[in-house]
């Protein structure tokens, strides 16, 4: 049996209690096909020793997104991602960025994929701190609060407040607060402090980081294809895949073309996921 036919897979706890039926069935499907290991993690620690622990293995997660970027943050700290491939079976309620990167839906397409999918190299977001993006990079600008009713209020005032709201304009939507931010792309400077931001994003895909500085409905986004993204201003937090970080005062992201593999359905691959 080829090390290919081997495979490692860990089970996500949080897949295990949310979806008990899919998990069985992918473990069904797979050990059906492949020598296969189970390891069924309790905690975060013991997931990452799972990972380390894969020998000549092939890792499969099923988990959500969350296990899926976890595995590729362990599989990268342990600079494994260039060689290797990654095969996951979505399992919760949080899989949207799985089925964007091509992975199927339902537990038995995608545990079949995994036994009879062709890898395929992708794009790989990487910061200063080690930090991996697989998919969406935004940096968006908190809506302004709106006034709520102080705890407590009669029911006349409730009353007087709904006939107000009915004979009068309903307020208008709280105007989008905005950054001031520093971004440059591969050393050019696409935005200054002295420049009001409303949202920035980056995207990997095509060997390039696709960079979008919005600045306002009334003017043009600003866009760029960049290898670097550099941010820097006041405190500021962003949402990468589906984990908000920070505040930070700077982040620089580095596009690693096709450092990491992805195990997808081969009819997939050939027409380019």
């Amino acid at each position: 049996m080829s090390a290919h036919d081997q495979l490692l897979v860990v089970i996500d706890p949080v897949a295990r209690r949310s979806d008990g039926e899919s998990v069985r069935i992918a473990k069904d499907v797979l050990c059906g096909g492949a020598e296969a290991k189970i390891c069924l993690p309790e905690s975060p620690e013991e997931f990452a020793r799972a990972l380390a622990r894969r020998g000549s293995r092939r890792p499969v997660v099923i988990g959500d997104d969350r296990a899926l970027l976890r595995a590729v943050a362990l599989l990268h700290r342990d600079r494994w991602l260039g060689d290797g491939a990654l095969a996951l079976v979505p399992v919760g309620t949080s899989v949207e960025l799985a089925h964007a990167l091509g992975v199927p839906r339902g537990a038995v397409a995608a545990a079949r994929a995994v036994l009879d999918g062709t890898v395929q190299r992708l794009d790989l977001l990487v910061d200063e701190s080690d930090g991996v993006v697989l998919g969406d990079l935004s940096i968006p600008a908190a809506r302004a609060a709106t006034g709520a009713a102080a705890n407590g209020a009669s029911m006349w005032g409730t009353c007087r407040s709904l006939v107000r709201t009915l004979v009068r304009p309903a307020p208008p939507v709280p105007a989008m607060r905005t950054h001031r931010l520093r971004v440059e792309a591969d050393g050019v400077l696409l935005t200054d402090l002295d420049r009001l931001v409303e949202d920035v994003t980056v995207r990997a895909g095509g060997g390039r980081a696709e960079v979008v500085v919005r600045h306002g409905a009334d003017m043009e986004p600003v866009t760029a294809r960049a290898l670097t993204v550099t941010v820097s201003g006041a405190d500021f937090r962003y949402r990468a895949d589906a984990l908000i970080t920070g505040p930070v005062r700077t982040r620089t992201w580095t596009l690693r073309p096709g450092a990491w593999g992805l195990t997808l359905p081969s009819a997939a691959v050939a027409s380019g996921g």
